[in-house]
């Protein structure tokens, strides 16, 4: 009997306190890191947006210098540089037949409640 007690007390592990003390530390890094996460992604949806607008800016352009008029359909600026949006990203194209002619770009997003908008009578790019 007295062998049996001698050999539990010289186990090696973790106490309770120990383990609840790691748990604890894990669970703060955790509420540091999620939210961290949260806004990296964001800041990603966000750039995928500008890179859009951006993009049918560029064709949009080049489409004119060709046609000498801005298009409403990205479709047509598929052989302008164009040709598909980043996923879940949505864009709006708008013609203004003026003089000047002028379009902006609106792109919304299945990821992001924000909305990019390039104005080309402008030249400004904005974030709703």
């Amino acid at each position: 009997m007295m062998t049996e007690i001698t050999k539990k007390r010289g186990q090696k592990g973790f106490t309770l306190i120990e383990l609840m003390i790691v748990i604890a530390i894990i669970g703060i890094l955790a509420a540091i890191a999620i939210p961290q996460f949260s806004a990296y992604r964001e800041r990603g949806y966000q750039a995928s947006m500008k890179s859009d607008a951006n993009s049918i800016r560029i064709a949009e352009e080049a489409y004119y210098v060709d046609k000498n008029i801005y298009t409403g359909t990205a479709a047509d600026l598929a052989n302008f540089g164009y040709s598909q949006p980043s996923e879940g990203n949505t864009p709006t194209i708008t013609v203004v037949a003026g003089p000047p002619a002028t379009f902006s770009v609106a792109i919304a997003s299945t990821k992001t409640a924000k909305t990019v908008t390039y104005n080309s009578a402008t030249g400004q790019t904005t974030m709703n």
